[in-house]
């Protein structure tokens, strides 16, 4: 059901997305009805597939979007704290900064310089007020080491696969605090990682997912 989201427009994706019980909440529906995939993606932006943005990136399929934001949406609270590793064109990283509100602030983190300042373009032209406050952060960096500069985090989702268990990750979430990543490499699961109150971590298996790899950014490039 997922693959047959697609719609002409943003609102037409996201009745779609409602329709399959892929998002149910009212904060993720206004959340996805109120940033516009087609500000992010040049090429068939309200299709339900991935889309490559070039650099050997690609943004996820929007059904997968919504299972992240569903899954971490009692950590996307206003006034909460968040970390979007891989933010690519900056689409989730914004979904995410529309649930935390005006006292809350999301960083988005990308190894490719270039997309993070088409990002940030985007962002300029059509949700200014939340780069000038920063709601929103776009930062160029390594998103495998996290940002610590901006931890702890209520959240964390992860929009690349990694290999293993991301322990340095893990080390930056809030206790409590939670994290959404798909973790493999020919065998590819969507993982929760939660963190209790005194630290413990636990973790449920969501479903089977076909990422690209975490990896490095000339790596990247190649692909």
């Amino acid at each position: 059901m997922a693959w047959m989201c697609s719609g002409n427009t943003n609102d037409e994706l996201v009745a779609k997305l409602i329709e399959a019980r892929i998002i149910e909440s009212k904060q993720v529906i206004a959340a996805m009805r109120s940033v516009d995939r087609g500000h992010f993606v040049d090429h068939l932006p309200y299709q339900d597939s991935p889309q490559t943005i070039g650099y050997g990136a690609t943004i996820s399929a929007p059904h997968m979007h919504g299972y992240a934001l569903e899954n971490l949406k009692s950590y996307l609270q206003p006034g909460m704290n968040a970390l979007d590793v891989g933010s690519g064109s900056g689409y989730l990283t914004a979904c995410m900064a529309a649930m935390v509100g005006s006292g809350g602030q999301v960083v988005g983190i990308d190894h490719i310089p270039e997309l993070v300042d088409a990002s940030k373009n985007v962002l300029e032209r059509h949700y200014s007020e939340w780069l000038k406050s920063e709601r929103i952060r776009m930062i160029v960096g390594d998103g495998r080491k996290g940002y610590v500069s901006g931890a702890p985090y209520d959240c964390i989702h992860v929009g690349a696969a990694s290999p293993g268990k991301p322990h340095e990750l893990l080390e930056q979430l809030k206790t409590p605090g939670r994290m959404f990543v798909p973790v493999g490499t020919s065998n590819q699961r969507i993982i929760i990682y939660d963190k209790d109150t005194g630290g413990n971590i636990s973790q449920s298996n969501v479903m089977g997912v076909l990422y690209v790899p975490l990896t490095d950014p000339d790596l990247q490039r190649m692909e």
